[in-house]
């Protein structure tokens, strides 16, 4: 699995690589690691001629040595470079670069500086189909141009998908056509050097069962990655890579509705259509699938709920003779065989170990062991047996079987002739003369015998009686097999211990010569001792950035899953808060271990509470561990005691433990009405303005027209609302 021409552009390099500060080819300047796969390195570089910061893949030291991975390298360079797209990042330039001893095969790329769609998806799945699908359209766009380019990705995933930052116009861009071929009639399968091409939760079924790809398998992983984008989640997952590809050739992916219950029906459709298992139901290329997703969003942007007309159309057909199309969603089987040998034998693992093959054999042998030959592909051949000298007993001791052609010796046909067909006549006796007997002859006789009889003798000496055969002793520990071979008079040595799932620690896994094998009398027999099951423990890489903690498991015999984003009050953003299987989980090697990164600190959507009750507002902010503060009451003629006059931050996000402040309504200010009685109208008018009233006049039953005031409305004594109206009597 290559990695993205550019991940992030703020991951550091690892710290010591010795490329750092290189300059490839006397140009490119080496500045930074961005990014690290199996096969190959990503740097930020710049590209000193022109003045420009470039990325720059280099493959792993050791790998440029490898013919078929220089030329694959190569293949990159000029299949990318004929892409000119968008949404397609850029190839510049290949070189091989020997300054400093071996070759540096590397590619110069196009810098895109910002994050990738796993990025998006940790912090926003699931998302809207809206979101989703505006997302999709660029990738979908650049698989177009490349299908009619006469090129397959292969590798489709989200991390291969590049969204530049905001300054550099946020444009995506699909990144890492490293896996690319030309379409053509002989270079269509996936496996290269017996390693599976494209990464296991995105491969269409084709590439599992028979290994070969077209552009529809671009089609299949664009798929994948909508019901992601939809979910969050992949659709299928299991324990091991090889249960994950089961799963991808025996189950359909799931209708995202399952787990959003919000999504159209013919957003479903596009996704079934697009995932569908039988590959002659699904787009027949990217640009095809593309016209889909813009019918898609059509039907959003209308706002339409459900088309059941569209979803139809969309919709993988049935198969001829109505029965279900195996890519319908059900558990029902295809009816490709799923060789998971042979897969297993593709990705270089131990069939046993994927849990989906029945292999009773007490050994360890090796996938490409268990795959011999078929008897078809054989010549055939005749057996033509030879005896070896005889024992004391006079029986054969050996039968050595030699295979031959069996028309090797034709026999040779009898001459034509004047009888042929008939009976052979008798033929007369000649008669001869006498001939003298010659001693020479019995002598010769013996002689033959006795050289006979020393050259079997020898023969049997050398190939037989000086040889003793080997005790079994297997499973025994080191000191019961030392003592059982040194009592058969053979010695003893220790060889290189190995790893055993099946035989403890200590014991013997296997001799040299094995059980029953032929030594020589006083010869040496090899032990290798049982060092147990081979397991490693996930190291403690909290606290580490993505990269360093990819390092880390690199180092060991444990593989890197996937990055899960969560959110992480105490870890900065982008570092490891823990792995999964936690840190100390002993497994086996190639086990998969997948790291929880931290988002940052969880930000928090405050609502504006102007108006409402202060009480409720405090109950629900410190619920979400916000704290609350009351800078002060005020009295308020429009809002009712208890309730909040303002508030700041007014609106917002926060983070734990950050502070809200209010001002709290105390009501409105109460002024006691004053004894205005038998004072003048203009006193008393004056002196009720003063306090904040509002004076109003009015003539009472026995009014005079002395303008004193008789009395008021409210009375003296009561308190009111400061800004009341006090009526006065007049007399």
């Amino acid at each position: 699995m290559e990695p993205p021409e550019h991940a992030r552009a703020t991951a550091p390099g690892a710290a010591g690589d010795p490329l750092i500060g290189r300059v490839l080819e006397r140009r490119y300047e080496i500045r930074a690691r961005i990014a690290r796969g199996g096969m190959a390195s990503v740097y930020e570089a710049t590209d000193t001629r022109l003045d420009r910061t470039v990325a720059v893949k280099v493959m792993h030291p050791g790998l440029g040595d490898d013919q078929e991975f220089a030329a694959r390298f190569v293949r990159e360079a000029r299949a990318a470079a004929r892409l000119n797209h968008p949404h397609v990042v850029g190839v510049y330039d290949q070189g091989d670069d020997t300054s400093e001893g071996q070759d540096t095969v590397f590619l110069v790329m196009e810098y895109v500086p910002g994050h990738t769609l796993r990025d998006v998806i940790r912090k926003e799945s699931p998302m809207s189909p809206t979101r989703a699908l505006a997302l999709l359209e660029p990738v979908v766009s650049a698989l177009g141009a490349a299908h009619r380019a006469g090129l397959i990705h292969r590798d489709v995933k989200p991390e291969n998908v590049l969204i530049a930052d905001e300054a550099h116009g946020g444009r995506v861009k699909v990144a890492d056509f490293g896996l690319a071929k030309a379409v053509s009639a002989d270079t269509q399968h996936t496996a290269t050097g017996g390693v599976l091409i494209g990464t296991v939760s995105y491969l269409a079924p084709e590439l599992v069962v028979d290994g070969r790809a077209d552009a529809r398998a671009d089609v299949y992983a664009a798929g994948v990655v909508l019901y992601e984008l939809l979910t969050g989640r992949k659709p299928h997952e299991g324990e091991s890579p090889i249960q994950v590809a089961y799963r991808h050739v025996h189950h359909d992916v799931p209708m995202p509705s399952l787990l959003q219950p919000g999504i159209p029906d013919y957003v479903d459709a596009l996704v079934a259509r697009a995932t569908s298992r039988d590959r002659d139901q699904r787009p027949a290329d990217a640009t095809v699938l593309l016209h889909h997703l813009h019918r898609v969003e059509q039907a959003l942007r209308e706002g339409l709920d459900s088309d059941p007309e569209l979803a139809a159309d969309l919709l993988p057909r049935r198969a001829p003779g109505g029965e279900p199309d195996p890519t319908e969603h059900s558990n029902d089987t295809v009816r490709e065989p799923f060789d998971a040998s042979a897969l297993a034998l593709l990705t270089e693992v131990d069939p046993r170990d994927s849990g989906l093959v029945a292999d009773g054999s007490p050994d360890r042998t090796t996938a490409l062991e268990r795959h011999a030959v078929h008897p078809a592909d054989a010549p055939v051949t005749e057996p033509m047996r030879t005896m070896a000298p005889p024992d004391a007993g006079g029986a054969p001791l050996t039968s050595a079987v030699t295979s031959a052609p069996a028309a090797a010796v034709p026999a040779r046909p009898p001459a034509p002739g004047p009888g042929a067909g008939r009976a052979p006549s008798k033929v007369a006796p000649v008669p001869t003369t006498p001939r003298r007997r010659s001693r020479k002859g019995p002598i010769s006789f013996v002689l033959a015998i006795l050289l006979l009889a020393g050259v079997a003798g020898g023969a049997y000496w050398f190939g037989w009686a000086r040889y003793t055969t080997t005790p079994g002793v297997l499973t025994l520990d080191e000191a019961a097999a030392t003592a059982k071979l040194e009592a058969a008079g053979l010695d003893v040595e220790a060889g290189e211990p190995a790893y055993s799932e099946n035989v403890e620690q200590g014991l013997v896994i296997s001799t040299d010569p094995g059980p029953g094998g032929r030594v020589l009398a006083g010869g040496t027999v090899t032990l290798v001792l049982s060092l147990g099951p081979e397991r490693y423990d996930v190291p403690e890489l909290a606290g580490q950035t993505e990269d360093q903690a990819q390092d880390a498991l690199a180092a060991t015999n444990l593989v890197f899953g996937e990055s899960l984003g969560r959110w992480s009050e105490t870890v900065p953003e982008g570092q490891v808060v823990r792995t999964k299987p936690r840190a100390g989980t002993t497994l086996k090697p190639g086990a998969t271990v997948d790291l929880v990164l931290s988002r940052g600190r969880k930000p928090l959507t405050i609502r504006d509470w102007t108006g409402r009750s202060f009480d409720s507002a405090k109950s629900a902010l410190e619920g979400r561990e916000l704290q609350v503060t009351v800078a002060s009451e005020e009295f308020s003629d429009t809002v009712p005691e208890g309730n909040v006059i303002s508030q700041d931050p007014a609106t917002g996000t926060l983070y734990r433990g950050d502070t809200i402040t209010f001002v709290v309504s105390r009501g409105p200010e109460l002024v006691e009405v004053p004894r205005v009685r038998a004072m003048g109208v203009a006193a008393a008018t004056e002196l009720l303005e003063g306090l904040g009233f509002t004076v109003e006049t009015e003539q009472s039953d026995t009014y005079l027209g002395l303008g004193f005031v008789s009395g008021s409305d409210p009375e003296q004594g009561e308190d009111v609302p400061k800004g009341s109206t006090i009526t006065l009597f007049l007399v």
